[in-house]
């Protein structure tokens, strides 16, 4: 018996032992690992004739994935997340996109791709699908990847809403998408503000519930309101971060806190969608780091200097402030905490 090193520790093996014999006793794939003997390459075609003597050092090496194990992807870190599930729906992405204000249907798709979402909002309109290139917005969205959420923007009745959400249904009926089963509820107050009137919300949130409908509503950030329409039975509640379109942000964290706490009472899955006001990056990573499940947004993207690189920087804000929020910051302090220790220093004689 002789004693040789193998990637760095000691191991004791037969006298007259050939590499090739090494790595089968070792169950290595002799295709997939590559050999040195004392720092030198030992080709695949001398395994058979190279014996191996006492304080041999070898080093077996083979392929693995680029990169970090610790950091990983963003995508590889997301999976270490469980899917988020509204209703019957379950998705891996937490970022939801709209279809509108887009300089072109390429671009749209583009940014849909590029958001990684894999759900997408469309209105219900009587003008036509088609634009002024004779382009059709379906032609542009991939149904076998997303799923369509139709939603009754626009609406300022619950009468009006559940019209738009019935014609919804019957459209991605016929396309065999499987958004027909849900729909994202707005009854919009005023055309200045476009905050929700919580009366026909309430309203129109109760008879869609009857008809089968999965709602996802969009609400104020009152806490009240918000539990009134968990209770009548939406599948998601989607508080606005602040007005639509106006980027300001989440400009009421507080209030955001308490509708997690309350809807997520005994119930930590119910999902809390924050809908509408966001303006870039870090005010989705904001709004995950919040404990939201999601967001959805589009004015954000649609109105960049460079939508599709802002759809990128959007993908990225999600996963990163879902990643911190499960990872639990660190508490914050008045005084300073040093990260190196004191003790060992070298310090003066003085």
């Amino acid at each position: 018996m002789i004693p040789i090193i193998v990637n760095g520790e000691k191991q004791v093996i037969e006298n007259e032992t050939t590499i090739e014999q090494l790595v089968s006793q070792l169950s290595k794939n002799p295709n997939a690992v590559a050999i040195e003997l004392n720092r030198n390459l030992v080709t695949r075609s001398l395994w058979a004739e190279t014996r191996l003597k006492p304080a041999d050092e070898l080093e077996i090496v083979q392929l693995v994935s680029g990169g970090s194990s610790a950091l990983g992807s963003p995508s590889d870190q997301a999976n270490e997340d469980k899917p988020l599930k509204i209703g019957t729906f379950t998705f891996q992405s937490r970022l939801f996109t709209g279809t509108g204000k887009y300089s072109s249907f390429p671009l749209m798709q583009e940014c849909l791709e590029k958001s990684g979402c894999e759900v997408t909002t469309v209105a219900v309109r009587r003008e036509r699908l088609i634009d002024s290139q004779g382009h059709n917005i379906l032609d542009y969205l991939d149904l076998n990847r997303l799923t369509i959420l139709p939603n009754t923007a626009g609406c300022f009745s619950a009468e009006d809403a559940i019209r738009h959400a019935r014609l919804g249904r019957e459209i991605l009926s016929n396309l065999g998408n499987p958004g027909a089963d849900w729909v994202k509820l707005e009854c919009l107050g005023d055309k200045k503000t476009l905050l929700p009137d919580a009366l026909e919300t309430v309203k129109a949130t109760e008879q869609l519930v009857k008809e089968k409908f999965q709602v996802l509503v969009y609400t104020s950030d009152d806490p009240i309101l918000a539990k009134r329409l968990k209770d009548l039975g939406a599948v998601s509640v989607m508080p606005a971060g602040s007005p639509i379109g106006s980027g300001q942000g989440i400009l009421n964290p507080n209030n955001l806190k308490i509708i997690l706490e309350y809807l997520k009472e005994n119930d930590p899955d119910y999902p809390v969608i924050v809908d509408a006001g966001v303006g870039t990056a870090s005010d989705v990573a904001f709004a995950m780091e919040l404990g939201c499940d999601g967001v959805l947004l589009n004015t954000a993207i649609s109105a960049a200097t460079d939508p599709a690189k802002m759809a990128t920087a959007m993908n990225y804000a999600c996963r990163a402030g879902r990643l911190a929020y499960l990872s639990g910051r660190m508490p914050k302090k008045l005084y300073a905490t040093a990260s190196s220790p004191m003790e060992g220093r070298i310090t003066s004689s003085k």
